[in-house]
């Protein structure tokens, strides 16, 4: 069932959403060379208990960090480790949530670290094109298909792919909520938009085929070709007046 948000709701999920999305802009200054990922996630870490919020991710599901960090073919859920030292071109993206007053917010970005390749650059860039493309798509009367037909076509303009294993969802006072939000789908179908409907909308893109799996240690997932991978995600919120990032900073 998916559970439409008043007025007063999506304002404390702005507070949350405001404290994910600074903690997200500290994890990308902080990727550079020679950083750990375990030192990025400790500084998201504190930064969101630092707001009286509490890091989202930390223990959901048996999660084992406040951020997942996933590099280069890693699509998400990475886990962060003092042995994960970034180096030049690689591209970091960082997933965080904040839990603040009963509701949490949820963002992702991919940060370069140093100087990457062209490829890597078209595909971040591309990433990001593709969700401003979707979020062109939510207004009354539209459907969640509609968003997910607009990114893929994006991608796909692009020259590369969707991941269709994982998918965004709505967002409350759950972490995932309903609906699923594919990035990929058929306009017109799916769960109608409305306005009160918050939903976190975040296309994972990949330079080969898209198709992905999951390592031993039950959460990162990789791409099965070794390709890139990239990863952009806001929290939005649906109101009589149009959109709002909640996330954004």
């Amino acid at each position: 069932m998916i559970q439409l948000k008043n007025a007063h709701q999506i304002a404390i999920m702005k507070d949350a959403g405001k404290i994910t999305g600074e903690a997200l802009a500290l994890g990308g200054e902080l990727v550079r060379p020679g950083v750990t990922t375990a030192y990025i996630d400790s500084m998201i870490r504190r930064h969101i208990e630092k707001c009286g919020a509490k890091p989202s991710f930390l223990g959901y599901g048996g999660f084992p960090a406040s951020a997942c960090i996933s590099i280069n073919e890693q699509v998400i859920h990475g886990i962060p480790s003092e042995n994960v030292v970034l180096k030049e071109g690689d591209i970091v993206k960082i997933d965080v949530g904040a839990y603040y007053k009963g509701f949490h917010g949820d963002s992702a970005n991919t940060f370069r670290c140093g100087k990457v390749s062209e490829l890597a650059d078209r595909l971040i860039e591309a990433t990001k094109e593709c969700f401003m493309r979707g979020i062109e798509q939510i207004e009354s009367g539209k459907r969640i298909g509609d968003i997910g037909s607009a990114i893929e076509k994006s991608v796909i303009s692009n020259g590369f792919s969707v991941v269709r294993r994982y998918v965004g969802h709505g967002v409350g006072k759950d972490l995932h909520e309903s609906p699923e939000v594919p990035n990929y789908g058929t306009p017109g179908r799916g769960a109608r938009l409305v306005p009160g409907m918050v939903i976190a909308i975040e296309p994972m893109v990949c330079t080969g085929s898209g198709d992905v799996f999951e390592k031993e240690d039950g959460w990162t997932v990789i791409t099965d070709d070794g390709g890139l991978s990239a990863h952009y995600e806001h929290t939005v919120a649906m109101t009589d007046n149009g959109i709002i990032l909640l996330t954004q900073i």
